[in-house]
């Protein structure tokens, strides 16, 4: 095991294997394809060719640097390739005994010290070193697709697993230019062991007819910074290798929130399995095409527009960085906008801080100093509630508290005009608690901006059973005014983006909780392997532990998930005053200002 990996072989040359031989040639390394298709061998070389000819075409590598690329990687049908390999790397369809039948062929063609890897993102390592010959050289090697992107390499060892052979590819993984993160034997490993709940969790929110696929796919790459939504991701991945992964987690974790959909059986047992065959929760123009096309659930467009109501002027109830920035936005779309807070003192603050960030603006040559005087102008700060009599629209901003936001609605069923939409950017909060606050409960709707709002792209819209069709189309219609992309979803807590994005954050404390990985390498392995803008801990310090913690209980209460409770260490910290960035120490410490 101290020999240098310099002759490895891939067994399994899919879209992983074919990856994972591609990086390692470039890297030097003497590769050595085996599959018992060989048209797959032949698809593998067509790939290996055509990537090494885009890089000479754009000048990363010469001809003669391609040639020496290509003369280094052989591909074969037979195992018995594979004899004088210094590393193996199985990645054949998941299945124990696909595996199990490649370990024990593999047992009587390698030397005892060629180090045996399994590619799986799911199945249990130390059962399948358990049944080896040598179970002290098997581990497993998670890379992520698309291999040559991604950084992220999952170095995952059993009981059974000499330190030796860890070592190795890990040294291996480091010269690909890869990040290994070392973690033990656990169905998921960290990445995938936080995403496909996420994506298990969606799934079954489309199942419910809670959103649409392309709103639930909209809210949380918007409102997350996902490079893809979740069906989408499900579809890339393939729902039946998706179902296998989760009934794996399943098995091993008995939390309900691992249980698969039942769409995701549905819709593996009719060959919908994604992309891969041309349609999934998706429709695709031919098997293996990343191109959506329209199919009986794509939505028409928005045919209800011309039925909403007249809004000239808007209100914007509350003085903190939510208010203000969304009394911004307003007035960047040329609406009149009348902020109020609880005194002129507080309103004057905050327009001054609208007025800041214009000028930002203006400095990062965003928009002109005319345009900012303009909105500017559109802004009347008011020290009472009283000054949104002839608003056609009023959107509170106020402490997310329901008994404050209660009592505002109540005032604002006194004070707007007939026929003013009344609008709540709770985040948790039922919507229709609001609503029954006023005599108008139809003229109630929630509008969840995310902060800061002016950056942010995504609101949802948050109807309760008694929101008027009239109402519900006025408020889209306004948040595709404001240049927002607005998503459709019921009065239940955390509405789309919260019920999504906080359990998988209550995993992510849950894994450091059980001493399963550590912050930095569960951050690392999210922005690595799953493309997250941030990590877990980086994103729970930012948003801040109370909150967190707040949103958690909401969701627990709401839907009495075991899996939902929130992590004791989280409820500990905030116990403990740790909340965050804003009191300088939450998961991590933080220089005060």
């Amino acid at each position: 095991m101290d020999t240098p990996l310099s002759t490895i072989a891939v067994v399994g040359l899919g879209t992983m294997g074919t990856g994972i031989a591609d990086v390692l040639v470039r890297a030097g390394r003497e590769v050595i394809g085996i599959d018992i298709s060989d048209t797959a061998a032949a698809q593998a070389v067509a790939a290996l060719e055509a990537s090494t000819a885009r890089a000479v075409a754009r000048e990363r590598i010469t001809e003669e640097e391609r040639q020496d690329v290509l003369a280094r990687f052989r591909t074969f049908s037979d195992l018995h390739a594979a004899a004088d390999a210094d590393l193996v790397i199985e990645v054949v369809p998941e299945s124990y005994e696909a595996k199990h039948e490649v370990f024990r062929a593999l047992d009587g063609i390698v030397r005892p010290d060629t180090v045996l890897a399994t590619g799986t993102n799911a199945l249990s390592v130390t059962r399948l070193a358990a049944d080896s010959a040598h179970p002290e050289r098997v581990l497993g090697l998670h890379f992520f697709t698309p291999v040559q992107a991604m950084k992220l390499v999952e170095v995952v060892s059993s009981v059974l697993t000499d330190p030796r052979a860890v070592d190795a590819v890990t040294r291996l993984a480091h010269d690909l230019g890869k990040e290994p993160v070392a973690v033990g034997d656990r169905a998921g490993f960290i990445a995938d062991g936080l995403l496909f709940g996420y994506l298990n969790q969606a799934a079954a929110m489309y199942e419910a007819k809670y959103a649409s696929r392309e709103d639930i796919d909209a809210a949380m790459r918007l409102g997350c910074g996902l490079p893809m939504g979740p069906l989408a991701l499900l579809d890339l991945i393939g729902v039946d290798t998706a179902r296998t992964v989760l009934e794996a987690m399943y098995a091993d974790s008995h939390d309900r929130l691992h249980a698969p959909a039942p769409i995701l059986k549905q819709l593996s047992e009719a060959g919908l399995t994604g992309r891969k065959s041309g349609r999934g929760f998706y429709t695709y123009a031919a098997p293996g095409s990343g191109e959506v096309v329209r199919d009986a659930l794509t939505p028409l467009g928005s045919a209800e527009a011309s039925a909403g109501r007249e809004v000239r002027s808007v209100g914007v109830a509350g003085s903190g960085t939510m208010a203000s920035g969304i009394a911004e936005v307003f007035a960047k779309a040329g609406y009149e906008v009348v902020l109020a807070a609880r005194s002129q003192e507080k309103a004057d603050t905050a327009k001054a801080r609208i007025a800041k960030s214009l000028a930002r603006s203006v400095d990062k040559g965003r928009m002109t100093a005319d345009a900012r005087d303009t909105t500017l102008g559109l802004i009347t700060a008011a020290g009472t509630l009283d000054a949104f009599s002839e608003v056609d629209l009023a959107v509170e901003a106020v402490a997310e508290d329901l008994g404050i936001k209660q009592e505002l609605f109540a005032r604002l069923d006194k004070i707007c005009k007939p026929g003013a939409v009344l609008a709540t950017t709770t985040s948790s909060l039922p919507v229709v608690a609001c609503a029954r606050a006023t005599s108008r409960p139809q003229d109630v709707i929630g509008m969840h901006f995310f902060n800061p709002a002016p950056a942010m792209k995504l609101v949802e819209i948050v109807r309760t059973v008694l929101t008027g069709d009239d109402v519900h189309a006025t408020v889209r219609e306004v948040t595709t005014r404001i240049r927002k992309h607005p998503v459709d979803c019921g009065d239940r807590a955390g509405f789309i983006v919260n019920a999504l994005l906080f359990p998988y954050l209550n995993n992510a404390i849950k894994m450091v909780q059980d001493h399963y990985a550590t912050l930095d390498d569960i951050d690392a392995a999210m922005k690595l392997g799953g493309g997250y803008p941030m990590g877990p801990f980086e994103l729970l310090d930012v948003v801040g532990l109370d909150v967190s913690l707040a949103i958690e209980q909401v969701l627990h209460r709401e839907f009495r998930d075991p899996g939902l409770a929130p992590a004791p260490l989280l409820e500990h910290l905030v116990a403990a005053g740790c909340l965050g960035r804003k009191t300088g120490r939450g998961f991590r410490e933080y220089a005060r200002r």
